[in-house]
């Protein structure tokens, strides 16, 4: 089976051009456009756009490749918005797809190119954050911090920016900024926009790691299912569900707040998990989210998967 797994795409390599020729002849359409017209939106056509596109021969689409891939993580919305019109017009001269004849093709593939890169983006703007370290001198890093607290212990005056009382939230020790170190501020910032956007969840949540039994660390938690969305968005396991969620809500592009979504969406989902789970107590952590990341893994092989945020609890 492994020599097999090895030999197909090395046979599929040298018989792809003999298709590609026989279905042009016979269809009068390039890979391009059969792909923009037979698949369906979302991931399924963005994922074979994305192959046809890399698997090109040709100089100019090459060229276009590199250069969109050099420009995509600094453009402004506007910018990466331009680059569907300058991929369409490179791929409608190279292809001989004439505007007038096929007036539907700028507009589907162009929406594949600006779904692609704008995911692409999303990585660098990840990244970024991500590499942003938590830095207690800095204001705005402490008043979100000060802020996570507020949202989730609204009832309860934190006694001190230094404090045992960080515990009861899932940190490690007396000052949360150490906890950071791994996922620097997005770590923070995934946990904040949980507490924020969806904040009786949140506190749902919570309330679930103080079980004396079932408990576990939330913050610590939370920030090791940023880790985890990382590691979809980084492996391209999570275009399945990006891909899918411009197509659903006809998007341009992913943006950070979808990212937050995805987290928000893992966050409640590795909860009820874990709940399901019975664990027998905190130390079966890893055995647990390495089961979750499995399921989550296996939803985003299917091309039809979306996470959806719907996040609502009964009582809290």
């Amino acid at each position: 089976m492994f020599l097999l797994d090895r030999i197909l795409p090395f046979i599929f390599s040298y018989i792809r051009p003999f298709i590609k020729w026989f279905l042009h002849v016979f269809t009068r359409l390039s890979e391009l456009q059969r792909i923009c017209y037979g698949a369906r939106a979302g991931a399924p056509r963005c994922h074979q756009i994305e192959r046809s596109l890399q698997q090109s021969k040709q100089p100019e689409i090459k060229t276009m490749l590199r250069e969109l891939d050099e420009a995509g993580p600094y453009v402004t919305d506007r910018e990466l918005l331009y680059f569907a019109t300058h991929a369409v017009s490179v791929v409608g001269r190279v292809k001989h797809i004439k505007s007038n004849v096929h007036p539907d093709f700028g507009r589907l593939f162009g929406n594949c190119v600006t779904t692609i890169w704008g995911y692409k983006r999303l990585m660098h703007q990840v990244e970024q954050l991500r590499a942003e370290a938590y830095d207690s001198e800095n204001l705005e890093h402490e008043q979100k911090l000060l802020e996570l607290w507020k949202l989730l212990m609204p009832e309860t005056p934190l006694t001190g920016r230094i404090s045992k009382q960080w515990q009861e939230i899932g940190f490690q020790g007396d000052d949360p900024k150490t906890d950071f170190r791994g996922m620097g501020m997005l770590g923070l910032e995934n946990l904040l926009y949980f507490a924020r956007a969806y904040n009786d969840a949140a506190k749902h949540v919570l309330l679930h790691s103080m079980h004396p039994t079932l408990g576990y660390t939330y913050a610590i938690v939370g920030i090791n299912l940023t880790a985890l969305a990382v590691n979809l968005l980084r492996s391209g396991a999570a275009k399945t569900h990006f891909y899918n969620q411009v197509a659903l809500h006809k998007q341009n592009f992913s943006t950070l707040e979808d990212f937050h979504k995805l987290y928000c969406y893992l966050f409640f989902e590795f909860d009820r998990f874990w709940m399901d789970s019975s664990p027998r107590n905190i130390m079966d952590f890893r055995e647990v989210y390495q089961a979750f990341e499995i399921t989550k893994l296996e939803a985003l092989h299917n091309e039809n998967t979306i996470f959806k945020t719907n996040l609502v609890v009964e009582s809290v």
